[in-house]
C-alpha cells in the first residue's frame, strides 16, 4: 500500500507527496512533530501537519532568510535566530566570517534534538560544537526582553501564526525586537505566501511600520510551501535592502549559494503588483 502526505493549502488546494518511511513522530509541550522520508524531497520536517523544512528545498528558505540581511548590514558581529529549531538558518549565518556569535533561540527543543538526529546536513552547526554558536531553549520573547540593543540582525524563523508563533507577528513582539537590535540593526521574518495568506500580510506589514522606519517585503520561490510563492520581511532602523546593498561585496563572497546572489538580491525586492497591493 502506497503512503501519501498532503497538506491542505486552501479549503480545495493542497501538495500531496509519497511517504517510504516515518522516522519519528512525537508530541512536546507546544507541538506534534513528524520527520519522514519521501521519494521527491528527502527527508521532511512536519510541525502540527504542515512542512517545515524538506532536504531538497530548504536551500532556498535558507539562504533567503539570512544573506539578504547580511550582505545589506555592512558588519553584523552578533546575530540572532528566534526559532529555527532545525538549523539551517545559523549553518548560513557563521558562513559570514565577519559573525562572531550566532544565537538560536528556539521554544522547543524536541525541534533541536530530532533535528540533529535526522537532519544532519540542516543542524551542522548547532550540535555543539561550533566555536561561534551558542543554543537557548526558550520563548523568544522572553529571551528578547532580557537582551536589549544587543545584536545587528535578528531573525525570525518562525513557523505560521498559530500556535507557539502567534505571539510573533503582533505589534508588541516587533517594539521588542527594535528595542533588542543596536542602532542600525535589521529585522528579517517569514512572512507568508502573498497568493495565500493577503490578510496576514496585511496586518503583519502594517505593524512593522508602526515600529521599523524603513519596511520592505521580498520573495523566493519555494516548491513545498503554499502556492510555491513565499516572502520575508526585511525592517531595517537605517539601512535600506536595494539602497544601501554592497553588491560587490556579496558577489566576492568566498562560499557558495544555491540560490541567492548578487542579482538576485536586488531582484527579490521586485514585486508583482498584487504583492505590492498586499502590503500598501
Amino acid at each position: 500500500m502506497d503512503l501519501w502526505y498532503t497538506e491542505k493549502h486552501s479549503d480545495n488546494v493542497g501538495i500531496t507527496m509519497k511517504v517510504t518511511k516515518t522516522l519519528f513522530s512525537g508530541v512536546s509541550e507546544f507541538q506534534q512533530l513528524e520527520i519522514v522520508d519521501t521519494l521527491e524531497y528527502g527527508r521532511m520536517m512536519l510541525l502540527d501537519g504542515l512542512v517545515m523544512v524538506t532536504e531538497r528545498d530548504e536551500f532556498i528558505y535558507h539562504d533567503m532568510i539570512t544573506h539578504p540581511a547580511l550582505f545589506t548590514h555592512p558588519q553584523a558581529k552578533k546575530v540572532l535566530v528566534i526559532g529555527g529549531g532545525d538549523g539551517g538558518s545559523i549553518r548560513e549565518i557563521v558562513r559570514h566570517p565577519e559573525v562572531e556569535l550566532a544565537i538560536l533561540c528556539e521554544i522547543d527543543g524536541l525541534v533541536i534534538d530530532k533535528s540533529l538526529e535526522f537532519l544532519p546536513t540542516m543542524a551542522s552547526a548547532i550540535d555543539g560544537h561550533h566555536p561561534r554558536v551558542k543554543l537557548h531553549v526558550d520563548d523568544g520573547l522572553a529571551y528578547i526582553r532580557e537582551h536589549q540593543d544587543a545584536f545587528d540582525v535578528i531573525l525570525v524563523d518562525s513557523t505560521d501564526p498559530i500556535g507557539p508563533a502567534v505571539g510573533l507577528f503582533e505589534e508588541d513582539f516587533y517594539r521588542l525586537v527594535f528595542s533588542a537590535l543596536k542602532e542600525d540593526g535589521i529585522m528579517v521574518a517569514q512572512s507568508e505566501s502573498p497568493f495565500y495568506h493577503a490578510d496576514i500580510q496585511k496586518s503583519m506589514y502594517q505593524n512593522l511600520r508602526t515600529v521599523f522606519p524603513i519596511v520592505e517585503m521580498y520573495q523566493a520561490f519555494i516548491p513545498t510551501y503554499p502556492s510555491g510563492f513565499w516572502s520575508f520581511a526585511f525592517a531595517s532602523k537605517k539601512y535600506h535592502p536595494v539602497k544601501d546593498f554592497d553588491r560587490d561585496r556579496a558577489a566576492k563572497r568566498d562560499f557558495y549559494t544555491r540560490y541567492y546572489n548578487e542579482d538576485l538580491h536586488l531582484g527579490a525586492f521586485m514585486l508583482p503588483t498584487f504583492a505590492r497591493e498586499n502590503i500598501s
